[in-house]
């Protein structure tokens, strides 16, 4: 790396990193949740969207930044958690970001949006032929090197994005409906009930998986010494998260103010019965064919980096074996519809977002301060998030609800799901006393 002290920061540079790392994070599934935020909190959006933004906007950007000042990928980062979650958490993520959630949600959220509104579609049977259509694409997308689907993400997103904000002024001048009692999971305690709501967007664990690449992208615009990285890292991120708090925003206020916004059954529902209101049925189809096509590509890139991550982890199965095994496991999830598919992932993401956000943390403090030597504070942390999470699962699930909740019900946030913040502080203090009796004296 070049750390001579002619600067290497470009702005023009970064701007472009900005862009690419929104992309990255907006994928068209991310526009179903905070319209089903806006309509489910009602009153309550301002602390329901603040705790949304946290999880869904400020931690992805904090992931990123993370492994830039640690300069690791995410299986080097995960290293500080021990062998064993290094060697578990990393694969868990890539397949929550791919076949297990992140992927199917792309052939649902746009069947839901794109075709079953229009068409009647409704059943398993038409499921399951544009599933197979839709994933049988993206796998011969995937498996063509001639870069197409890069250059139709260069005009999808802002397509999309200039469509969402024509959505958002139409929403702003038509859509005047007064704002709901809140549903019961937001009459109180909306802020945690939206931060863990933020955890459906995937994008602190995609940032994880992928931040890497944010890095890469400066140093191939000539941003190489390393105090020009981490700002054009940190300039990027905040740019980026801004562009997403805005599109959130826009789309909450949607779900708020809609008629009987409580009444659809998902965001998927909502915003195409929005488009159809505010830019009439040729817009509303056109924002449909939007979204149908930014979902294509986003189910390439992940078929694409999935099973290039599997193939780098296990060489003797190869990239095409990997891509045939997930879409074929995405396909078959994508059967059971995006209600069907959230109630099989939500248990997955709620115990990979406790880690992840510890990981997060740990490491920008471990590199805000200087302490190489954070051993413990690494491991003891990330036990206690990894073992509460598998717990509050579990018991969520009806499986020794009872003598779990006698284990774990007196932690502070239980009833939000957010319980295992107050243990994972302690455990991480204790660990932190004991590295620091045990680091080098010149640290």
């Amino acid at each position: 790396m070049n750390t001579t002290s002619r600067s290497s920061f470009s702005p023009a540079g970064v701007l472009v990193t900005a862009l690419m790392l929104f992309s990255m994070f907006f994928g068209a599934g991310n526009l179903i949740f905070p319209a089903m935020l806006g309509a489910e909190a009602g009153t309550n959006f301002t602390p329901a969207i603040i705790g949304f933004l946290a999880t869904g906007v400020l931690m992805p950007i904090l992931a990123v930044i993370a492994l830039a000042v640690t300069g690791l990928d995410l299986h080097d980062l995960a290293s500080r958690g021990g062998r064993i979650f290094a060697l578990i958490f990393p694969p868990l993520v890539y397949l929550s970001i791919g076949a297990l959630y992140a992927l199917p949600r792309t052939g649902t959220v746009s069947y839901a949006i794109a075709v079953e509104p229009y068409f009647g579609a409704q059943g398993i049977l038409p499921t399951l032929i544009f599933s197979a259509i839709f994933f049988g694409i993206s796998y011969v997308l995937a498996m063509n090197p001639s870069g197409i689907v890069d250059a139709l993400g260069k005009y999808l997103t802002p397509a999309l994005v200039a469509l969402l904000v024509a959505l958002f002024v139409m929403g702003f001048l038509t859509l005047r409906e007064p704002a709901a009692t809140p549903t019961e999971d937001y009459a109180s305690g909306a802020l945690a009930t939206g931060f863990v709501s933020g955890y459906m967007t995937m994008d602190s664990l995609a940032a994880l998986a992928f931040g890497i690449i944010v890095i890469a992208s400066l140093r191939e615009k000539g941003i190489t010494a390393r105090g020009d990285l981490l700002r054009g890292v940190a300039l990027a991120g905040i740019i980026a998260g801004l562009l997403l708090g805005l599109v959130y925003l826009g789309l909450g206020y949607i779900g708020g103010h809609i008629k009987d916004g409580q009444g659809f059954k998902d965001g998927a529902a909502l915003l195409t019965e929005a488009a159809h209101q505010t830019m009439g049925s040729a817009g509303a189809l056109v924002f449909g064919l939007i979204v149908l096509l930014a979902c294509l590509t986003t189910s390439v890139g992940l078929i694409g980096a999935t099973s290039s991550f599997f193939n780098k982890l296990i060489p003797a199965v190869s990239y095409r074996a990997w891509a045939i095994i997930f879409t074929l496991i995405a396909f078959a999830l994508a059967s059971f519809g995006l209600e069907g598919l959230m109630s099989f992932a939500i248990p997955i993401i709620t115990t990979l977002y406790p880690p992840a956000l510890t990981l997060v943390i740990l490491a920008l403090v471990e590199a805000g301060i200087k302490a190489p030597w954070m051993n413990f504070t690494h491991r003891f942390a990330l036990i206690i998030s990894v073992l509460w999470a598998l717990c509050m699962t579990l018991s969520s699930q009806g499986i020794g609800s009872s003598l779990i909740e006698s284990l774990i019900g007196w932690a502070p946030g239980h009833s939000y799901q957010l319980g295992w913040i107050v243990p994972t502080l302690v455990a991480a203090l204790v660990g932190f006393v004991l590295d620091t009796t045990r680091k080098p004296r010149n640290s």
